[in-house]
């Protein structure tokens, strides 16, 4: 669960004066035998290909994948290009273009987003760029260039900037004398879909996925013949459907050419019906949360069932991602923990539940590269962790995102987890302290939007250096003042007191800083719930209902003799 230290840049500004001039045009007339003679110019032609994405990322290559054509938004058409930064990728996207030497062309695109650069370079061709900051809405950026004696292709690209949202591109136009390729064709029907698989699968619905057709502006998916949904990606679910049956799937790929042959057709088979994990314990008045590792970093290993009773949720680490966004999976480390098997991790999962415990399935961690930030991932997100909740009987599910987090889809995603799985659904969230600063973050928005089914907050306080209290001041993790004053900004910010819990390493090799020792965090909750055993910071008010703690990990808490539970454990269940 570690969080890597931010990193600084310049952002560089470059700009030149947009080439002009007059252009005369000549004409002569003789008065012959046969009339009247004159001559013109060619018309200026825009010379980049696939130009809207209307044939999806056609012509165009983008550095680490980082670019996909989506339906929305767009300026024209029916696709634009988005494109996504990561790490140190600054999603460029880039296409050769053929021109005229010794040519003045224009250079424009339209822009939405993030950080957005446009631009061209080629051999005799001075480099031009311009770039905006990012805009809500469409914006334009233009400029020119002049080519070269020599010169008959140039590279014309777009790309966004580091840590910066992504951004869109609609309408790119590079525009003046024909240079051999000329306006671009109209697309061509597409090729038939490869890679056609199913996924998650319930009672009533089947996801599929497939891959990219070049080319392609849109999918068919088929159920046994006929027409079931329509995509505008490589995934669809197919709903409406009856348990413990088999359906044949098929898909096709469109664009305004027509539509390709069907792939070759699948089974998959729904559900039983009953197989569902129900409503499973009911939650605490104040509980501990622990994570429990699917995998062996020098930590205890443990089965399930070595997990002390001292913890109230379990969240199994971690949910694995698939090739299809949003959607999820889960595969048990046997190698790893020693040979622990499906069928005991099955059985203990049950074993614990009859004990009172709850456990979930965790989705992200450090590494964690799920991703829900459009409406199919959504759909995705919400029928596979439901799958998972069947197969395994999960009570719910932890959202511990650390490499982004959309709000407005994530919402939309739980929401739906929560529309098939019911009340007894337990949700819980472990953001980073940065994360719940302001109720203008992704993380805080979210756990507000679904307020009335979300069970708890255990943000972590670790791995963050210095944070803001609720009070404007600066607080020092590894304190009960950055415990409290950090608490109360989500006290304050809209969560019930229930939805809150701290979340600290077990021990000093759990996370890389902010270790706390146990009597700190016993402080630090007696000072929420009480008002006693307060540092300098001291809430106006108390809590008394204050959730309880969360600790990374029960295998770390193992390591260290289960010092951490069986202080902090028996102190939260005293808790008022």
């Amino acid at each position: 669960m570690e969080r890597s230290a931010g990193r600084s840049h310049r952002r560089r500004r470059r700009s030149r004066s947009v080439l002009g001039g007059t252009l005369a045009v000549a004409t002569a007339a003789a008065l012959t035998v046969t009339g009247l003679v004159s001559t013109a110019q060619a018309a200026d032609v825009n010379n980049a290909r696939n130009a809207g994405f209307e044939s999806g990322l056609a012509n165009w290559t983008c550095s680490g994948g980082s670019g996909a054509a989506v339906s929305s938004p767009v300026r024209s058409g029916t696709s634009a290009l988005k494109a996504t930064p990561a790490g140190q990728d600054n999603a460029k996207c880039s296409q050769s273009v053929k021109v005229k030497p010794n040519s003045t062309y224009t250079l424009s695109s339209w822009v939405q987003g993030g950080y957005a650069y446009l631009g061209a370079s080629g051999t005799g061709t001075t480099d031009v760029s311009t770039w905006t900051p990012g805009s809500s809405s469409w914006t334009k950026l233009s400029t020119s260039f002049t080519t070269g004696a020599n010169t008959t292709s140039v590279t014309v690209y777009t790309h966004g900037w580091y840590g910066q949202a992504a951004y869109f591109a609609d309408d790119i136009e590079v525009t003046g004398p024909d240079g051999g390729g000329g306006e671009e064709p109209g697309p061509v029907i597409p090729a038939a879909p490869a890679g056609l698989t199913a996924g998650a699968t319930t009672t009533s619905s089947v996801a599929l996925s497939w891959n990219a057709v070049s080319g392609a502006t849109g999918y068919k998916v088929y159920r046994n013949g006929a027409q079931a949904t329509t995509s505008t990606g490589t995934s669809a679910t197919v709903t409406g459907l009856t348990a413990d049956t088999a359906y044949q799937f098929s898909v096709s790929a469109t664009n305004a050419a027509g539509e390709s042959v069907k792939s070759a057709a699948i089974s998959a088979r729904t559900a039983k019906e009953g197989t569902g994990p129900g409503p499973g314990p009911a939650v605490p008045k104040h509980a501990v949360t622990g994570y429990w590792q699917n995998f062996n970093n020098g930590a205890a290993v443990q089965k399930l069932t070595d997990v002390p009773a001292d913890y109230d949720i379990i969240a199994v680490s971690f949910a694995d991602a698939t090739p299809t966004p949003g959607q999820v999976t889960f595969n048990l480390d046997t190698a790893g923990l020693n040979g622990y098997t499906d069928a005991q991790f099955r059985a203990d999962i049950k074993t614990k539940q009859a004990q009172g415990k709850n456990v979930i399935i965790s989705i992200g961690g450090e590494l964690g590269t799920v991703r829900v930030d459009n409406d199919a991932s959504a759909t995705a997100f919400a029928n596979s962790v439901y799958a998972l909740m069947q197969d395994y009987g999960f009570n719910g599910v932890d959202i511990d995102l650390e490499n982004g987090l959309n709000a407005t889809y994530m919402t939309k995603a739980l929401r739906q987890l929560s529309a098939k799985a019911g009340s007894g659904l337990v949700i819980t969230m472990a953001p980073q302290t940065i994360d719940m600063q302001s109720t203008s973050g992704e993380y805080f928005k979210t756990a507000l939007n679904i307020k009335d089914i979300l069970t708890v907050v255990n943000m972590q306080y670790y791995n963050s250096g210095s944070m803001l209290g609720c009070d404007g001041k600066v607080y020092s993790q590894g304190s009960v003042d950055f415990l409290t004053a950090l608490a109360c900004i989500q006290l304050e910010g809209g969560l019930d007191p229930s939805q809150v819990g701290i979340g600290v390493p077990a021990s000093t090799r759990g996370a890389g800083s902010g270790y706390v020792a146990p009597s700190i965090v016993n402080a630090a909750l007696d000072c929420l719930t009480k008002g006693t055993s307060c540092g300098s910071f001291k809430p106006s008010k108390t809590y008394p209902s204050l959730r309880g703690a969360m600790t990374w990990s029960t295998n770390w808490d193992a390591t260290a003799g289960f010092a951490w539970s069986k202080a902090v454990g028996p102190h939260v269940r005293s808790l008022p």
